[in-house]
């Protein structure tokens, strides 16, 4: 398996193993369709080795951690299990270990599937897998997900608090420790889908200077120029989707970004990120069409749709990113955009085409502030920033509010 292909299950009852040249802890989180934990007990791991149709079983150092699926068992509700895996020893990463995750039938152990991340470094936990439920029909995807502080970096990301360290090495099998304090909800890691085309955009009337609004139509920024999403005699804008798209700068190579947007409050606080691993934050107010994994065909290769009437008022500032996981740098992209749509009506509202590169993984595209009127502005960026993930762009986009 590739990262983000998946898999039909053929048979109700699936264990995943995870083997590499070093002991390794694999665990696994029970997930509800807004990619929450419903309590503790959906976190199953060594010292909580069974949940409701999920199963933990110690390699005991000599064979691998497996996390056992049973379909049937699943409690009603629980859409996704997720299986993480992390080295054992306190402080080490995956740099030069080549962790395998194997799916196999956990009645007869024929391997249904496997999957190796690739291009790991300094990452010391992962989102490896997950088992999930789609239009009745579970399945498996490989996901890869990397993080570079451990289980606490899982944790923190998705807005877990984690009031002390894990272990640094657990007892022996036979021996039961006292649970850690660890109270996750949990990542949540949802499919990667392509986002839909959209038309080729009209032509549109050089930049003008200075901050405009919408009165003369449809507005092309310039880096650092802002916009009043506002039109003369018209309510505020209800819902808009943000359409990112790119071309890879060499014919017939892949190149695969990942578009994000992060939400933040009137101090500056990270208050979530909308992702293609977490596809709907902040009760629904914000969504992510899924993953695009070539860069394409034509419109846009992700959507983000923001409703801004029913936002919640604490969020107040959002940074729109792009990231390359993979590594590839900016300067292999070609004819990167960002374009604000009225999502109503499908017109094109604003448009930023990025006209330089740097070589760097990641961009801040553009941002959308509210105002104490309670207008949105929006302003072009086109910031590069070294970071292949959302995750290091909280901080550097925070700065930019």
């Amino acid at each position: 398996m590739t990262p983000g292909s998946n898999i039909p299950l053929p048979v109700s009852r699936v264990t995943v193993d995870v083997t590499a040249p070093v002991r390794l802890d694999v665990s696994s989180l029970l997930l509800t369709a807004d990619g929450k934990v419903r309590s503790d007990a959906d976190f199953i791991f060594y010292n909580q080795p069974t949940g409701p149709g999920v199963t933990y079983r110690s390699g005991g150092g000599t064979a691998p951690d497996a996390i056992t699926v049973d379909t049937t068992a699943v409690p009603p509700g629980i859409e996704k299990i997720v299986v993480t895996a992390s080295p054992d020893a306190a402080g080490q990463s995956f740099q030069g270990v080549e962790p395998t995750a194997t799916i196999r039938d956990a009645d007869d152990n024929t391997v249904l599937a496997t999957f190796t991340p690739p291009q790991l470094g300094t990452e010391t936990a992962l989102v490896i897998v997950e088992v999930y439920l789609r239009n009745g029909a579970w399945k498996a995807r490989a996901v890869g997900q990397g993080y570079a502080n451990g289980l606490a970096g899982i944790a923190t990301d998705f807005g877990v608090s984690v009031e002390e360290p894990a272990p640094a090495a657990r007892p022996a099998p036979v021996a039961q420790p006292p649970q850690p304090p660890v109270t996750p909800p949990a990542p949540s890691i949802d499919p990667r889908v392509t986002a839909p085309a959209a038309p080729p955009a009209p032509p549109a009337a050089p930049a003008p200077t200075g901050k405009i609004n919408l009165d003369k139509g449809r507005v092309s920024l310039q880096k650092n120029q802002t916009v009043s999403l506002v039109k003369g005699g018209s309510p505020f804008l209800s819902k808009v989707q943000m359409g990112l798209g790119w071309e890879p700068a060499f014919r017939g190579k892949d190149i695969d970004l990942d578009a994000s947007v992060i939400a933040y409050g009137p101090q500056r606080n990270h208050i979530d990120s909308c992702y293609f691993g977490k596809l709907s934050i902040v009760n629904g107010a914000i969504k992510h069409s899924g993953d695009n994994l070539t860069g394409e065909g034509g419109g846009d290769d992700e959507v983000i749709t923001v409703d801004l009437g029913h936002l919640p008022p604490e969020v107040t500032g959002l940074v729109f990113t792009v990231n390359s996981f993979s590594g590839q740098k900016f300067t292999e992209v070609a004819k990167a955009y960002c374009r604000l749509l009225d999502a109503a009506t499908g017109e094109e509202l604003v448009r930023f085409d990025l006209t330089n590169a740097e070589a760097q993984t990641g961009v801040m595209m553009a941002k959308l502030i509210k105002q104490f009127s309670g207008e949105w502005d929006m302003t072009a960026m086109g910031d590069f920033v070294k970071s292949r993930t959302v995750r290091g762009m909280v901080k550097p986009a925070a700065q930019s509010l």
